[in-house]
C-alpha cells in the first residue's frame, strides 16, 4: 500500500523506490499548532522552531534513520545540484539549490514542499539517489533533466537504469495559471505544451505531474511511478500554499541508501 503508518506518522511510498528508505510525509503526526498542524518541517513559514526541529525529528524517527544524517538545501525554484557527500553542518546555512543527490548510505536527503512536485530518484546500479523540487519555474527550467544529467556526471548513471517518482503536488484540476506562465510553458515544451495546459476562462489549468513525466521520459528513464495526489484537494493529508492562501506549512520529502 502507498500510504504506511510509523510512529504515529502517516507517509506516502512508491512501490518502484523499494528497496531505498523514503517517504513523502503528510502533515498529521507533528506537534504544530494551527495553521501549521502538525508536522510542519518548514523554518520560513512562522511556526516555532523548537516545533520544526521536533517535527523533523520525528520524521526520521518513522524511517530509523539518523535526524544528524540529514542533508536539505533552502529552495530557489532553480536546477542548482548539491552532491551531499556527508551530512550537512547544521551550524551553517544550507546551500541554495533545487536538486540534491548522494552515494553515501550515511546521508539522509531531505526536502519540504507545500505544492510544487517532489522528485525522487534512484539509480540502483550505481547506488545513487537524488531529490528535486519542481514548482513551474523549476519545470520550465527542466530540474527533471537537469538532476539526471548530474547524476550521469558525477556518478555515470545511466537515465534508462533510473527509477523515478513524482509525488504528491498541486494537481491539473486545481494550478491555475496565467498567460504569462502558459507562454514560458509552450516555449519549454514546444508542441507538447498544449497537452499541459487546458483553458480556463483567460486562464489555464496546468499538468505538473504530466510535465515532469514528459521532461523525464525525453531524459530516458523509462521507469517512473506517479502518486497523482492533488495536495490542494486533500489539506486532511497535505499542507497547500495555493489552498491555504500561503498561511500554511511544508511537508517532507525524504530518501536514503
Amino acid at each position: 500500500m502507498p500510504f504506511q503508518h510509523n510512529n504515529g506518522l502517516r507517509y506516502f511510498s512508491f512501490d518502484n523506490l523499494a528497496g531505498v528508505t523514503h517517504a513523502v510525509f503528510t502533515r498529521r503526526g507533528g506537534v504544530s499548532p494551527a495553521p501549521w498542524d502538525s508536522l510542519n518541517v518548514g523554518g520560513s513559514v512562522g511556526d516555532d522552531l523548537a516545533h520544526v526541529r521536533a517535527n523533523r525529528v520525528r520524521s526520521f524517527d518513522a524511517l530509523g534513520r539518523d535526524p544528524a544524517s540529514i542533508h536539505d538545501v533552502w529552495l530557489v525554484h532553480g536546477t542548482d545540484v548539491v552532491h551531499a557527500d556527508a551530512p550537512r553542518d547544521l551550524a551553517e546555512k544550507p546551500p541554495r539549490a533545487d536538486i540534491v543527490m548522494t552515494d553515501n548510505p550515511k546521508v539522509t536527503l531531505f526536502m519540504r514542499y507545500a505544492d510544487c512536485v517532489p522528485l525522487l530518484f534512484h539509480d540502483p546500479k550505481k547506488g545513487v539517489v537524488a531529490l528535486a523540487h519542481a514548482g513551474w519555474l523549476g519545470t520550465v527550467r527542466n530540474v527533471a533533466s537537469a538532476t539526471l544529467e548530474a547524476m550521469r556526471r558525477r556518478y555515470g548513471t545511466d537515465p534508462r537504469d533510473v527509477r523515478a517518482a513524482i509525488g504528491p503536488a498541486i494537481g491539473p484540476d486545481h494550478y491555475e495559471v496565467g498567460p504569462d506562465v502558459a507562454e514560458q510553458i509552450r516555449a519549454a515544451f514546444g508542441a507538447r505544451a498544449e497537452s499541459l495546459l487546458k483553458p480556463h476562462g483567460e486562464r489555464f489549468h496546468l499538468d505538473l505531474w504530466k510535465a515532469n513525466r514528459l521532461q523525464m521520459e525525453e531524459a530516458g528513464v523509462g521507469e517512473i511511478e506517479t502518486a497523482e495526489i492533488c495536495t490542494a484537494c486533500h489539506l486532511e493529508d497535505w499542507f497547500s500554499h495555493r489552498a491555504e492562501q500561503g498561511k500554511t506549512g511544508r511537508f517532507g520529502a525524504l530518501i536514503s541508501l
